[in-house]
């Protein structure tokens, strides 16, 4: 058996969002996304393509933190229109870490409370989360899975859209919303469940069915039997390592 955290199964779970997208620009927005984006380059999916955070694309991806004596492989400029070209083309698969996400999938980042005037909490705002969720896939990572974040209601502000008819924008269907995994610390979810339900597609060690519903405030599709999510190979660790060298990952479940 190999020596793994749990931090390192999510990044290598969260790697497979990407697994059977074939050539398009992979985002990951915080540690375990980018971390996840960029082992599925080096493995699952090739074909990837990944910016170096500033404004170029990169022949293989960027190690995160200091990097020494390390220079990026830049291949082509990628700058705000290429990026915006992108997005609107679809050809973007981002992994994002909401705030709240509810049973259709809506995510928010801008507030939390009832009352938009009064919130009781101000955060990001809606930043890019209305054009990404309408125009190319997208999958988030929890790193706290609990009723507040996933939460009994809507969510308090929709930043993102999901697979809610009454929201739909017009001229927009169901059909063109793509949302693929949302990885947490307990599981791995994706909506493939009746009707785009949220259903379990795996457990983490030592965590069962249960523990998920109960530390989700709608309920789940669950199936007979939940599989246990996959141990890293000796290859996804190795990577891992080359990757993220100074092991800043172990700080991002908190």
């Amino acid at each position: 058996m190999n020596d793994f955290s749990l931090v390192d199964q999510i990044i290598c779970a969260a790697s497979q969002a990407w697994k059977d997208d074939g050539e398009v620009l992979a985002t990951g927005i915080g540690i375990v996304p980018r971390l996840a984006a960029s082992l599925s380059m080096l493995s699952s999916n090739p074909d990837l393509m990944m910016t170096d955070s500033e404004a170029w694309l990169v022949r293989e991806p960027v190690p995160v933190g200091p990097r020494g004596n390390y220079q990026p492989k830049r291949e082509t400029w990628m700058g705000f229109s290429r990026i915006f070209d992108n997005v609107w083309s679809g050809k973007r698969h981002a992994m994002v870490g909401p705030t709240q996400v509810d049973r259709f999938g809506q995510a928010n980042i801008s507030m939390i409370g009832s009352d938009y005037h009064k919130p009781k909490s101000m955060m990001l705002g809606v930043r890019g989360f209305p054009g990404n969720s309408i125009s190319h896939a997208n999958s988030f990572f929890v790193p706290n899975h609990s009723t507040k974040v996933f939460v009994a209601g809507e969510v308090d502000m929709v930043a993102s859209a999901g697979y809610n008819p009454a929201r739909v924008a017009r001229g927009w269907h169901l059909d063109d919303i793509d949302l693929r995994l949302i990885v947490t610390n307990l599981a791995v979810l994706d909506f493939g469940g009746p009707g785009h339900q949220i259903q379990l597609r795996s457990l983490h060690p030592g965590v069962t069915a249960q523990q998920v519903q109960e530390a989700t405030g709608f309920e789940l599709h669950v199936a007979l039997k939940v599989p246990e999510t996959a141990a890293p190979t000796e290859l996804e660790l190795s990577l891992l390592a080359r990757l993220d060298p100074h092991n800043l990952r172990a700080t991002a479940l908190g």
